[in-house]
């Protein structure tokens, strides 16, 4: 990579966190928690802000995490570093889980357990409705702006779609291609930048 590819790189407008945005991670982020990572902002006012990686599964099924949980049929995701023994969710379920709070669209967060573990077993909820995080990913109030000067992540606007998909593989890559050529060179670039 030359010098002037970095400045131009530099000189790029990352976007400014808000609730119901993507954050993603420039590409040489040193923190192996948020090493290409695309984290949906479920949370982000004066106090801080909170969300959850979209694209690290463990490799257990949630069954075998969680004691007594209904059969359920999707993957568990490691949502971040903070509180990593809770459980947390996503969903779109809506007013069936009272509790829950809005974050864009049709597109909830929490509420209360015992409406989805029911609405789980009753097989009116599934991995289509449903994402479960061991974890969150939490700045307070000044971190993240720190974060944001350091240029270490770029915002992008995020659909129920992509939150809700399992198709995680890509994800990173993806959501950083389709903000333009400049980002999309950034996407291509190797894990370890020596290698290039």
């Amino acid at each position: 990579m030359n010098d002037t590819f970095f400045n131009r790189i530099d000189s790029l407008d990352l976007g400014t966190p808000e609730k119901g945005k993507f954050l993603i991670s420039e590409p040489f982020l040193p923190d192996p928690n948020f090493s290409r990572t695309v984290i949906f902002l479920t949370e982000h006012n004066n106090e801080g802000s909170v969300g959850f990686v979209l694209n690290r599964e463990l490799d257990i099924p949630i069954e075998e995490a969680i004691d007594n949980f209904p059969r359920f049929d999707g993957p568990l995701y490691v949502g971040g570093p903070v509180d990593n023994t809770s459980l947390f969710y996503l969903h779109t379920l809506g007013d069936k889980i009272k509790g829950c709070h809005h974050i864009i669209d049709n597109l909830y967060w929490g509420g209360e357990f015992n409406d989805l573990k029911s609405l789980l077993i009753s097989g009116k909820a599934g991995s289509k409705e449903v994402r479960f995080f061991t974890g969150y990913s939490g700045w307070d109030e000044t971190q993240l702006d720190k974060e944001m000067r350091q240029r270490s992540w770029i915002v992008a606007d995020a659909t129920v779609e992509q939150v809700m998909s399992t198709e995680i593989d890509k994800l990173w890559q993806k959501v950083l291609s389709d903000l333009g050529t400049n980002f999309a060179m950034m996407a291509k670039f190797p894990v370890d930048p020596t290698l290039n």
